[in-house]
């Protein structure tokens, strides 16, 4: 599906947070493509490993920059059809630790790219969002027009952005997208750390024998959805008609998993017979997410192609033959 918009012509795009875990599989497949690809990131969560293959490539250029910085963003955007905006902080616990630098660089950050976008001619910016903006909804499946108050720093960040991505299409005609990405997983993510995503961490701990935690009592529900949907979503949302900028769209599977579950599967995928800790549930997490994904499907083509049993495993064989290098 995705060479169809690759067979004629090609494109130049930015991927902000290129060296990052959803940033580096964009890169890779739209360089399988015979597009030209700028990665900008600045290292603080990306890893040069992720990009390492693509650095002898003739259609890839690497910027290490900050999104902070206006003029590094300028730069970035010259020549460029197509921004897939995925430079962020993530992680809701490390973002209560720290609301000032998520200020800086989820907010202004956005802002800086938003801007660069408009003045060198971009013709679509495709930026990643959270579901964290459903805050403390309740409401089952989620839909894109109810939302909650946030919970933490990081959501309200990604709300701001939201808001912001609207102005620029209503004010100045950029045309902007946002992706309300649900629980992503796959290859390149990052597994280590206090703010490790929950499934990579759990297969890797499990793959070293060691006895990962699970926050709660592991009956919290995620839609997880693997992370080749996502990059499907970003490049159909670049090729999508104009009428449906300016506004956000759920990028998940559609479907939920509890996340004792998720854990029992890595056990038997694996072969371990490991039982998890239990500790307290962390603050600013919700209890439940699942997503509806009507309106992506029906104003961006995005039709979710890897279900979980198939990404799950496909993680997992990745983790054991590359994880280690993460």
């Amino acid at each position: 599906m995705v060479l169809d918009y690759f067979y004629k012509k090609k494109y130049s795009f930015l991927v902000t947070g290129g060296a990052g875990f959803i940033g580096s599989n964009l890169c890779s497949v739209l360089l399988d493509y015979g597009n030209k690809v700028i990665c900008l990131d600045d290292f603080s969560s990306g890893k040069l490993i992720n990009i390492k293959s693509f650095l002898n490539n003739e259609h890839f250029k690497l910027i290490e920059g900050d999104i902070r910085d206006y003029e590094t963003c300028e730069k970035a955007c010259k020549k460029i059809d197509f921004v897939l905006h995925q430079a962020a902080w993530g992680s809701v616990p490390r973002s209560i630790e720290f609301p000032l630098i998520y200020q800086d660089i989820n907010i202004k950050g956005t802002l800086n790219i938003f801007e660069a976008s408009l003045k060198q001619g971009v013709k679509k910016c495709v930026y990643a969002s959270s579901s964290s903006v459903y805050g403390d909804s309740a409401d089952l499946p989620k839909i894109e027009k109810n939302i909650g108050k946030p919970l933490s720093p990081y959501a309200l960040t990604k709300k701001v952005c939201e808001e912001y991505g609207s102005i620029y299409k209503k004010l100045y005609g950029l045309d902007t997208y946002g992706l309300r990405y649900f629980n992503v997983f796959g290859k390149n993510q990052n597994p280590n750390g206090d703010y490790a995503a929950v499934i990579p961490k759990f297969i890797n701990l499990l793959i070293n024998n060691k006895t990962p935690v699970i926050f709660g009592d592991g009956k919290q529900s995620r839609d997880f959805t693997h992370v080749d949907n996502v990059v499907q979503a970003n490049i159909k949302t670049c090729f999508t008609t104009g009428e449906y900028a300016g506004d956000v769209y759920n990028i998940a599977f559609g479907s939920r998993k509890y996340l004792i579950d998720i854990y029992n599967d890595i056990c038997e995928i694996l072969g371990k017979n490991i039982k998890p800790d239990f500790s307290e549930k962390r603050k600013g997490d919700i209890e439940h997410s699942i997503a509806d994904i009507t309106k992506a499907k029906k104003c961006l083509n995005y039709k979710p192609e890897v279900d979980f049993k198939d990404g799950l495993k496909l993680t997992i064989d990745w983790y054991i033959n590359y994880g280690k290098n993460q």
